[in-house]
């Protein structure tokens, strides 16, 4: 940190300690004749602009390139050199941290994103965030690249465990929570977050020589959509584009980064590529990236140089994406709040802990139980725990370590260090005990002897794993290790057979009908094997719900049995990379907006268990559902209300869902997740249960909307929305109200008549009559403007001499009066 020269070396924060105000303040206020942006008087905007304006060319290249940026009193970075950078700029230090402070001793090991996300609790992620951030600035960093987000087009994919799952909604509340829990914590420990990676990066096989091909509709539906719901919930300092093309155009030189995500949603920090996802420089620069992560390769001063004099960047271009970098870096408060002079290596707190041992037990899903959890061991009754991950010794390379957190290829262990992990083994040991029953732990390496264990138990929790992280796609949904026939000679041996998953991603269950209970319980973390010890034992209720689909087979999944889909194809129509070739791979997302249940939805496939699904110790009954507004324009405030009660013998808590099915002619896969409650009832309780869609909601999460392609904006739909409720994405009791407007047909027929699909007389007459029905319907005269739509669909079928009308639009047309009228009259 380069410190003015008033400030003497006694004021420095303690070993390990937060800066005090003090220190802040004599940073903020010293020598402000040679520091001006040094006034913390003056706003984020007025402070960059002055420390821009005392830089020289070379000095603002230093805030495109990573190192260049965070380092000011170094010059040379990869053998590139730069002046020294103006005087009292921050030391910044960027950090991975997903799902924790990585690679970093002293710090809590907290549950992978995947269990986070399967809590379906934004309080919880944002707590979660915030002792991230404690513990980050703490240590030394303070700017975390994460949290993560895709929307889990393959369950393949190797980082699935590294997100949040498959909804736009879901994804985009806990990013925007993580966000704020990162960002807003303690003022003192300043930390930036960068959310990544932006956009349609969804697998990790061939990600940097890919490019991902989709339709605008399913990129502002599926893909950026979660961002957007993020961005409307929180202020993120950073996002990081990604490796791959979309649609020809690699990630970090994608118009999208201007059109898109800074222009259309508003994103007003800087954009940071992943390490090594730069090409170019000047197509880089124009198309919105603002800094190179890592050394200075395609931001190098000579390159930057040569493109200013080429006229394919202005200095002006230079100076917009720097002041990005420093505008977020003061807004952030990382210029008036120094990293600890010493970083502390004990970071990790008794709080952090308890976060982490509730985020895991909140997070572990229970996807079968047939009665035989929670556990009620007599005294004297003997638990057999079967598994390599059970205990920290390794059998086959893997041990319980190798599930705390996600694999790492370049160390072989995780991306935490995992130095507090409380083993399966020593929990269940220790709760065991506690009701006078005993624990036989087998590594499962010999079946025969596994089964033998399993035999001689009274019950058998069985431990299967699945290590899945960057770099590589999984090949198959199957257990390692042997896993599945593991599981199947336990549940052939014992009759009460307990599953319990540690994986990242959904997994295929050959065995599922032959055993007793499945506990999906992730990556837990340090504080898994309590959590999965309390929650075998009763004395925590599950209450996760399901973040993904789990299929029955991987040929269930939507980019099965397309190799143009999944893993994408090269000129020749193969898969496999030719020897030497750097061709892009293309990727064909034709499966289109049907991602995750959707699919199943939109196809009729049974998954295995469905989003959102999860069993607790009790049982919860669905009815009496109403939706108000009955009728409605689409942009007023929605309240679903339904009566929950809790049919069984303890208490629970229900996550209680709300999904909406738009009409016909919106062309949408499926339903799409609105809404959820969590409710905490006791045996026999009931409570009436309202999920209120806020006009402020209903716009910043597209709710009712969908993106057309021939007006090109968002749009609801005229017609009959259906809402159902229940414990997952299969909510069976519906309702439904209807959006009564003539807007989206008079936009679309305005968009088809400008493209000349509807010409002639007919465009005349089907205008009269779309504004007719409106006037009609601004006037509550139904009948009327129903009346106006059966006759503009009569002429849609027999149009006047002299008009022009594709058959696409006709269809179209037809489809949206349809739905509009059926609102005004019923189906």
């Amino acid at each position: 940190m380069l410190l003015p020269t008033a400030l003497g070396a006694g004021a420095l924060p303690a070993a390990g300690g937060t800066p005090s105000p003090a220190v802040a303040r004599v940073a903020a206020a010293a020598d402000l004749d040679a520091c001006p942006w040094m006034d913390t008087t003056l706003d984020a905007d007025e402070r960059t602009r002055l420390l821009l304006d005392a830089s020289t060319r070379h000095q603002k290249y230093r805030w495109l390139v990573e190192q260049a940026a965070n380092a000011p009193e170094q010059t040379v970075f990869g053998g590139v050199t730069y002046p020294a950078q103006v005087p009292c700029t921050p030391r910044v230090v960027y950090t991975d941290g997903p799902d924790g402070v990585r690679f970093t001793p002293g710090v809590t090991a907290f549950p992978a994103p995947i269990a986070l996300a399967s809590a379906w609790d934004t309080g919880l992620a944002q707590e979660k965030a915030a002792a991230q951030a404690a513990e980050a600035f703490d240590t030394g960093k303070n700017v975390v690249l994460g949290p993560g987000l895709a929307s889990g087009r393959t369950p393949l994919s190797g980082r699935t465990a590294e997100y949040f799952g498959e909804d736009p909604l879901l994804t985009g509340l806990l990013t925007a929570s993580s966000v704020n829990g990162l960002q807003d914590g303690d003022p003192e420990r300043p930390v930036l977050a960068d959310l990544k990676h932006f956009v349609a990066n969804e697998q990790e096989l061939d990600r940097q020589r890919s490019s991902s091909d989709l339709d605008e509709r399913t990129l502002r539906e599926t893909y950026a959509l979660p961002f957007e719901i993020a961005l409307a919930g929180s202020d993120p300092a950073s996002i990081m584009c990604s490796y791959n093309q979309v649609n020809g155009a690699y990630g970090c030189e994608n118009s999208l980064l201007t059109t898109l995500l800074k222009d259309e949603l508003g994103f007003d920090g800087y954009v940071v590529s992943d390490f090594g996802a730069v090409h170019s420089t000047a197509p880089s620069l124009v198309n919105g990236l603002d800094q190179e992560l890592n050394r200075p390769v395609w931001y190098t001063p000579e390159r930057l140089d040569a493109a200013v004099a080429a006229g394919q960047i202005t200095e002006a271009q230079v100076d917009a994406a720097a002041a990005r970098v420093v505008r977020s870096y003061v807004a952030g408060g990382l210029f008036d709040h120094p990293l600890p002079a010493v970083p502390s290596t004990d970071a990790s707190t008794p709080e952090h802990k308890a976060v982490a041992l509730r985020a895991a037990q909140e997070g572990s899903v229970l996807l079968k139980n047939t009665g035989v959890l929670p556990l009620d061991l007599a005294e004297g009754a003997t638990v057999a725990l079967i598994g390599p991950t059970a205990r920290a010794e390794r059998t086959g390379g893997v041990g319980a370590a190798d599930v705390c957190s996600m694999p790492w290829r370049f160390t072989g262990a995780g991306t935490l260090l995992c130095e507090d992990l409380v083993t399966p083994e020593d929990a269940l040991r220790a709760r065991a005990a506690e009701a006078g029953a005993t624990v036989v732990v087998d590594t499962g390496e010999d079946l025969a002897a596994a089964a033998a264990t399993a035999a001689a138990a009274d019950v058998a929790v069985v431990l299967g794993h699945q290590r899945l992280g960057e770099f590589a796609d999984a090949s198959d949904l199957h257990l390692q290790g042997g896993g599945d026939a593991l599981v199947a000679a336990v549940a052939a041996a014992n009759d009460d057979t307990v599953v319990v998953l540690q994986t990242g991603s959904a997994v295929e269950m050959p065995w599922v009908d032959d055993v007793d209970a499945v506990l999906e319980a992730w990556y837990g973390g340090e504080q898994g094997g309590p959590a999965i010890a309390s929650l075998l034992f009763g004395d925590v209720s599950p209450s996760g719900r399901l973040p993904m689909t789990f299929p029955r087979l991987l040929a269930d999944t939507p980019t099965a049995g397309s190799a143009a889909q999944y893993p994408g194809t090269f000129a020749d129509g193969g898969t496999e990379r030719p020897a030497g070739s750097e061709e892009i791979r293309r990727v064909d997302y034709a499966e289109g907006r049907a991602v995750g249940y959707r699919w199943y939805q939109e196809r009729g496939v049974d998954p295995l268990f469905a989003f959102g699904h999860g069993l607790t110790y009790t049982s919860f009954a669905y009815d009496d559902l109403t939706v108000t507004p009955r009728s409605t324009d689409g942009d007023r405030a929605l309240r679903v209300r339904f009566r929950l009660t809790n049919t069984g013998g303890r208490a629970g808590t229900e996550t209680a869902q709300a999904y909406v099915t738009l009409p016909g002619s919106a062309g949408d896969p499926g339903s799409r997740l609105v809404g959820w409650q969590e409710v905490t009832l006791e045996p026999g309780a009931s409570r009436w249960v309202e999920i209120v869609l806020t006009e402020a909601e209903l716009a910043e999460h597209r709710a009712l909307q969908h993106w057309d392609d021939v007006t090109e904006r968002w749009t609801t739909a005229a017609g009959r929305y259906t809402v159902a409720v229940g414990g997952s994405s299969e909510a069976d009791l519906t309702a439904s109200f209807t959006v009564r407007s003539t807007r989206g047909l008079a936009a679309a027929l305005a968009a088809l008549r400008e493209d000349r699909a509807v010409a002639g007389p007919l465009a005349f007459l089907l205008a009269e009559n779309v504004t007719a029905a409106q006037r009609h319907l601004d006037r509550g005269q139904d009948a009327a403007a129903a009346q106006q739509l059966t006759r503009l669909v009569e002429r849609l079928a027999s149009p006047p001499a002299g008009s022009t009308l594709t058959e696409a639009a006709r269809a179209r047309l037809t489809a949206q009066a349809q739905d509009a009228r059926a609102a005004l009259t019923g189906p």
